[in-house]
């Protein structure tokens, strides 16, 4: 099965740019920022350096490299979720399950190892970008020299491969139950994964009130707090868009004539699907809103303290900006990246719609609703989930609950996500309605 999976590699390059670039993206940073682990256990740095730098990697890498994990989860389960004719196939021509596993986590293997290969010189350049940020803020002396070594390695290569091998295995496992006598994979594996996250986010949010106020790292419990509890929603995705589809299911009927109805019939069949695009969009939420005003509620204790801004303040808040600005950028691409993998693989489904009567703008608007539902849930809960950790994180930095700042960063936000969720949605079902509709319904996975 491996030769197979290798032979489905080589011939269909195209269905797996979507998860390699996830994956390439993903390890990117990770070894970014685990370089700074190597950089501070070198001969030669001082203790400052060496705090530092380890500070940096040890929790920006952390909350990083789960947020990686997700992302890179996500895009796979949705590329296995898609194969299912071709994992039928496979079933009716003699093909074990565990054969079929086999197979798809071996393509898997092959797709991570060659993602970490293609990531090791643009992480070299983004560590050494990285470290002269450092050195630029004063934090890190001029001396210090970057280093890319085993710890940067083998984290970029065990993260990539435990997310892609096991978001593959789960997803084939689910797959090929589907198929043997219409049997339901058990519900109860995500359920509990979700309570466990929503736990230990919460978790995450209480420990916050065990930091010191003055510790530079007091961001990190309730900024964890947030991805976790983000995930916990992820991972709920499916009973939560149903939820809002009971609730808003006669509006959009009722406001999208034909593609409201197609929306929520449609929403309603792969709620289970679409998880993997609100996976992104909840993290890109949640993360964006929870770091950028809790920087804001630091900045704004400072001042009502009376005090100036030393320049290691100013230091640690440029930082701080950067690497948001990195992982919010990583959530955004991943957001996009699977949205246009879901999208443009359902040539079939929009042709088969258009025989059976649906005009093309139906079945465009059909897509625009869609992405509106998604918006809005994505908003919703990741918003909720960074309100979490702005307000655990005000109320302990200040005598307040909120920030005192307006909805201008989040309407920003927003902004961002509805843009990437519509542009991306409409415009890649846009393209591919351009296939005569005969051609795509005849279409094979």
């Amino acid at each position: 099965m491996l030769k197979l999976a290798m032979r489905s590699v080589r011939q269909r390059p195209g269905r797996f740019v979507a998860t390699l670039l996830s994956a390439f993206l993903g390890a990117t940073i990770i070894m970014v920022f685990n370089s700074l682990h190597d950089t501070a256990g070198a001969e030669g740095v001082d203790a400052v350096s060496e705090t530092s730098l380890s500070s940096a990697a040890s929790v920006v890498g952390g909350y990083g490299t789960l947020l990686v994990f997700f992302a890179v989860a996500s895009t796979l389960t949705v590329n296995v979720r898609q194969r299912s004719a071709e994992i039928e196939l496979l079933r009716s021509i003699g093909a074990t399950p565990a054969q079929i596993k086999r197979m798809i986590t071996g393509e898997a293997v092959v797709v991570a190892l060659v993602a970490v290969l293609l990531a090791v010189f643009p992480a070299m350049l983004g560590g050494r970008a990285l470290l002269d940020k450092f050195k630029d803020g004063g934090e890190v002396a001029r001396s210090v020299d970057h280093v890319f070594g085993p710890i940067a390695l083998m984290s970029g290569l065990g993260i990539t491969l435990i997310a892609s091998v096991g978001a593959a295995f789960l997803a084939v496992r689910r797959a090929t139950r589907q198929l043997a006598g219409g049997r339901k994979p058990r519900g109860w594996v995500p359920m509990v994964s979700a309570v466990v996250a929503l736990l230990g986010g919460t978790a995450g949010l209480f420990a916050t009130f065990a930091m010191d106020d003055t510790d530079p790292i007091a961001m990190a419990p309730p900024a964890y707090g947030s991805i976790l509890l983000a995930v916990g929603f992820a991972l709920l995705a499916p009973v939560l868009l149903r939820g809002l589809l009971a609730v808003l299911g006669g509006l959009l009927g009722a406001l999208g004539g034909a593609s409201g109805y197609l929306t929520v019939r449609n929403m309603r069949e792969r709620a289970a699907e679409l998880s993997g695009v609100l996976m992104p969009l909840i993290l890109f939420v949640g993360v964006s809103t929870a770091t950028l005003y809790m920087q804001a509620v630091e900045t704004d204790a400072l001042k009502a303290s009376g005090l100036t801004k030393s320049v290691e303040d100013k230091n640690i808040e440029t930082l701080n900006f950067v690497i948001v600005a990195i992982i919010v950028a990583f959530a955004c691409i991943m957001l996009i990246n699977t949205l246009y993998a879901a999208t443009s693989y359902r040539s079939r489904e929009f042709g088969q719609q258009r025989l059976a009567g649906a005009t093309p703008a139906q079945v465009l608007g059909m897509v625009g609703w869609e992405g509106l539902v998604l918006t809005v849930a994505g908003v919703f809960f990741g918003t909720l989930a960074g309100l979490a950790g702005i307000v655990a994180f005000t109320v302990f930095r200040t005598d307040g609950v909120l920030p005192d700042r307006g909805l201008g960063n989040w309407l920003g936000i927003v902004a961002v996500a509805i843009a990437a969720t519509m542009v991306t949605s409409v415009g890649t079902a846009r393209r591919t309605l351009r296939t005569p509709a005969v051609v795509a319904a005849a279409a094979t996975a």
